[in-house]
């Protein structure tokens, strides 16, 4: 995350802080006459030093202007705060607005268990939950940062050149097992009911609904890959990638688009059935942890078939085996559906 701070203050931050942060000028020295930016950059205690070998783009003048130098920990905290909300909100509507276009098929819409105004509800909840989860996940940003982490640069630096490779099967199998067993615990059903109903509460979801959850839900959920890089090394640039990755990943799983029956990937097939079925396919990435702890439903062969798949026929039986669990497990439904009801009579 240090090569995306350092971008960001070069572009953004470094002008924000000069202006909000000014340093104070030092005296004036006579008879040297030095004026105060330069005293201000000669006594500054920061210098230019790139997050990577990569990339590197020479610091503005506002970079040494500022009280709050750019190895400030304060400042660092504000600008990863920022950077956590602002990126994983651009990524979620960008991404989610494409797949909800493009891919999305609409006619979900007519579906009996589709929430009314359920896309707008969706994007009121994430945007709820982003600015929150930024709040406790940039101080994991601010470790790996300054240092605290086993981030590497350039493959001198790490393991060896086999690990560039194997360091991404390594962070989904790592990742897929603490989620897996994070998401089971979401489940419980004290837990269920404060923090992960929120995200069941769209049976049939959108792309939207990818990041609509409580936001303490999603800090659970997204602690393995802060985890991981404290635990294994990391190439600096594979983390940004990884971590575009699993937004990426999780509005994939969201988009109903139903591509291929795979019995090892966990696609939007295996997810839509959790959606449905709840208590099933807890996996993000895999379905190996679902087998072995025996949660794994295989999707059936009439969901890969787009007619029956959105049959009235079929939506009118998957919302009776949908109302049964919504019973047994929340007890009265809060849901209100596209014909206007909410179902509030059923209790447990």
């Amino acid at each position: 995350m240090d090569v995306v701070l350092e971008l960001t203050d070069t572009f953004i931050a470094d002008y924000a802080y000069a202006f909000l942060f000014p340093k104070r000028p030092a005296p004036y020295d006579f008879p040297a006459g030095i004026n105060a930016t330069a005293s201000a950059q000669t006594f500054s205690t920061w210098s230019y030093k790139p997050a990577t070998k990569f990339i590197s783009v020479e610091p503005s003048q506002n970079a040494y202007l500022s009280s709050l130098d750019r190895d400030h920990p304060l400042r660092q905290f504000i600008t990863l705060y920022f950077i956590t909300w602002i990126f994983g909100l651009a990524v979620y509507f960008i991404v989610a607005a494409l797949s909800f276009q493009f891919i999305f098929d609409k006619r979900t819409f007519n579906h009996p268990r589709f929430i009314k105004n359920q896309v707008r509800l969706e994007m009121i909840q994430a945007n709820k939950a982003l600015p929150v989860m930024a709040v406790i996940t940039a101080p994991i940003f601010l470790l790996e940062v300054r240092g605290y982490g086993k981030l590497y640069d350039t493959t001198d630096e790490g393991p060896g050149l086999w690990y560039n490779y194997f360091q991404f099967p390594l962070f989904l199998v790592f990742t897929d097992f603490c989620i897996y067993w994070a998401h089971r615990w979401l489940h419980t059903r004290l837990v269920y009911k404060y923090l992960h109903k929120p995200h069941h509460k769209w049976i049939m979801p959108t792309p939207f609904a990818s990041h609509a959850f409580h936001p303490f839900d999603g800090y659970v959920q997204s602690l393995p890959y802060h985890i991981f890089p404290f635990i294994f090394p990391l190439q600096k640039m594979a983390y940004v990638a990884l971590f575009i990755f699993v937004n990426l990943w999780a509005v994939m799983i969201h988009d109903g688009e139903y591509l291929t029956n795979n019995p090892i990937i966990n696609g939007a097939a295996c997810h839509s059935l959790h959606h449905s079925r709840f208590e099933v396919n807890y996996g993000q990435f895999f379905t190996a942890f679902d087998r072995l702890g025996g949660t794994y439903r295989m999707p059936e062969a009439w969901m890969f078939q787009r007619e029956d798949n959105f049959s009235q026929k079929r939506w009118k039986a998957e919302a009776k085996k949908v109302d049964e669990l919504v019973n047994e497990i929340e007890g009265a439904d809060e849901r209100t559906y596209n014909d206007g009801k909410a179902d509030t009579k059923k209790t447990k």
